[in-house]
């Protein structure tokens, strides 16, 4: 009987798990045509982009044959169902700048986007989460004090002035790593520092707070009361429940580094999509600006998408509480 209640139970919280994460996909698919109608119409105000083609003495009727050819004498919804209808099919068309297929350069960029990215996030996290969970441990010592007023430097500390700072240092004084580029791990070192410092701050206070409220509820008091050690009352017992807030904050900002690092890309020459998106905006390339943010914004409902779907994992309770 038990046993037949609890396969029961798991099949029901499978379904419900099922159901949860459709939603979400269904939701996130409604963002990014949302996101897409609304820079799609935002960009097409900015200007026409045909001026910028042609040469300054081109005639009126060049002016106006290229705009046929490119289409823009359409109505903006008939451009926009264009747009949207060869997209879905990974096609954003040629670039009006450099004047090849969209889908090219951002698949030339988007690796390297990602790639500091994911080595910015890697840096605060690994030394965020110790230290914060140091610091609500040790609640009141020198290091808890010593911790929190360095995060509060690094979040006060500008991107761009630390990389050139490091630059200075490292480059050009003592010459251990190059200072600008891609290619090795040393060329990735001072952009990932400069663009996670701030991160790592962030996540050192944030999981600082977390715990020291989790370390107080009823439960872990029961756990200690049990004679568990420490360590496996902060590990097993404390740091799953401290883990969700964190993981909601790293999954947004994950988000906002790949359409964020347009200063720290333009100071140490990282050849990403952020440099890229700049460049197409002065040139009104519009193929080319809405490619980059229609890649942008499904990177981003994803990271959000992926973020509920370790929710449930996390707190199975999630799953209920939707269904209620």
């Amino acid at each position: 009987m038990d046993i037949s209640c609890g396969a029961h139970h798991n099949i029901r919280y499978s379904v419900t798990m099922l159901q949860f994460i459709l939603k979400r996909i269904w939701h996130t698919g409604f963002v990014v045509i949302g996101i897409s109608v609304i820079s799609f119409f935002f960009i097409h105000l900015s200007g026409d982009p045909v001026m910028l083609m042609l040469p300054g003495d081109a005639t009126d009727q060049e002016i106006e044959e290229l705009r046929v050819q490119l289409g823009f004498n359409d109505p903006l919804h008939v451009q926009y169902l264009r747009f949207a209808a060869k997209a879905i099919k990974g096609d954003f068309g040629d670039s009006l700048y450099y004047n090849i297929p969209v889908f090219e350069l951002i698949t030339e960029r988007l690796p390297a986007s990602l790639e500091l990215a994911f080595a910015a996030m890697l840096f605060a996290l690994v030394f965020a989460v110790p230290i914060g969970i140091l610091s609500a441990v040790k609640r009141g010592s020198f290091l808890d004090m010593s911790s929190m007023l360095g995060a509060l430097v690094g979040l006060s500390m500008p991107h761009f002035w630390l990389g050139i700072m490091m630059m200075l240092l490292f480059s050009v004084h003592l010459g251990w790593l190059p200072t600008s580029g891609r290619g090795t791990m040393a060329h990735l070192i001072m952009p990932a520092i400069s663009l996670g410092l701030s991160l790592m701050a962030m996540f050192a206070r944030l999981t600082r707070s977390v715990m020291l409220e989790v370390l107080s509820l009823d439960y872990i008091r029961t756990a200690r009361a049990k004679g568990l050690k420490e360590q496996v009352v902060i590990a097993k017992h404390a740091l799953k429940n401290a883990l969700i807030p964190l993981v909601t904050v790293a999954g947004m900002q994950f988000g906002f580094l790949i359409g964020g690092t347009v200063i720290i890309e333009t100071v140490f020459a990282w050849p990403g999509l952020g440099r890229l998106v700049v460049q197409a905006i002065f040139s009104r390339d519009y193929p080319l600006v809405q490619g980059i943010v229609f890649i942008f914004s499904i990177i981003f409902v994803g990271m959000n998408l992926l973020v509920d779907i370790l929710y449930v994992y996390l707190d199975p309770q999630i799953t209920y509480s939707e269904e209620k």
